[in-house]
């Protein structure tokens, strides 16, 4: 990944510093959401984008990589215009970025972003960012907002069937497997931590601190996998158990155990309701059994009615 944010662009931006009209001073553009799925847009992660990228200043060096790169690759390099920035701005860009608050629930078709250059002498600026702008704010955005309508759906039941105070740790992401690359674990994963309190993306932590100042934004529990229950042998599956229950058990604390290694409704209904049920009860605390395969609507029921 580049922190030259000369290269953070499309390729034909690299030509637009020859395409705008003469006596240009001023180029003003905005990021919005111009509707889809949803009625409205959860706003997040231009802050990380701004402070990652535009607290720094431009150097000589990347001046240079930049123009061997972009010269070679068929465009006239902007090279006066980027060490007028480096001397005249000591390498800070030129722009004002403005937007609304991030975590703020906005109707789509709203301007969530505006970009303006500060510099007349850097109009073709403000434009040259869009694709950075663009690719800081909408997956982020998109997350969040995706984690925002869930919530929603899921504090209606809550309402009607539980307890809506138990919202906040409703949803628990375990998204780290499925992305791109440890950048988008952290964005993404500190994206649902907007709507939500539980995560096990380590990477959502650590940007929650560098980026928000957030000493500690998610938390997690003790949790088996199958190769921890597995490894104990289809005989010994109720020791695997045990064990769960005299590691992790105790007052007030919460640990979840997979039990579908073999049988979901024998390890529920014969293991853990019966041969371990006063263990569970002695030992205190709250364990989750985790059934992880089959179809939710009618596994979920059966092992909820089981219990």
């Amino acid at each position: 990944m580049s922190n030259n944010i000369i290269l953070n662009t499309d390729s034909y931006k690299q030509s637009h510093f020859l395409q705008y009209p003469p006596r240009t001073q001023k180029v003003f553009s905005y990021i919005e959401s111009r509707g889809g799925e949803y009625p409205e847009t959860l706003f997040f992660g231009l802050q990380i984008f701004i402070k990652e990228y535009l607290t720094k200043p431009i150097t000589q060096e990347m001046i240079d990589e930049a123009d061997e790169i972009i010269t070679a690759h068929g465009f006239k390099f902007n090279r006066e215009g980027w060490e007028y920035i480096l001397r005249e701005h000591d390498g800070f860009l030129p722009v004002l970025i403005k937007a609304v608050p991030e975590g703020l629930v906005i109707p789509t078709r709203n301007a969530l972003v505006t970009v303006v250059n500060t510099d007349p002498q850097c109009y073709w600026l403000t434009s040259f960012l869009e694709t950075s702008l663009l690719r800081a704010v909408w997956y982020p955005t998109t997350v969040a907002t995706v984690s925002y309508r869930i919530k929603q759906i899921i504090k209606k039941y809550l309402q009607e069937t539980g307890d809506v105070n138990l919202l906040p740790f409703k949803l628990h992401d375990f998204g780290a497997r499925g992305v791109s690359s440890a950048e988008s674990a952290g964005i993404g994963g500190l994206s649902h931590l907007i709507n939500f309190m539980g995560t096990d993306t380590m990477e959502a932590l650590i940007y929650a601190r560098r980026y928000y100042n957030e000493p500690m934004a998610g938390f997690s529990i003790p949790a088996a996998e199958h190769s921890t229950i597995t490894s104990w042998g289809q005989e010994h599956e109720a020791d695997a158990y045990l064990n769960m229950i005299r590691q992790f058990a105790g007052k007030d604390k919460m640990y979840a155990v997979v039990s579908d290694s073999y049988d979901i409704f024998n390890a529920t209904e014969n293991l853990w309701g019966e041969r371990l049920r006063d263990e569970v009860i002695k030992r205190g605390g709250c364990v989750i059994i985790r059934p992880d395969s089959g179809k939710p609507s009618e596994i979920v029921l059966k092992v909820a009615e089981l219990l």
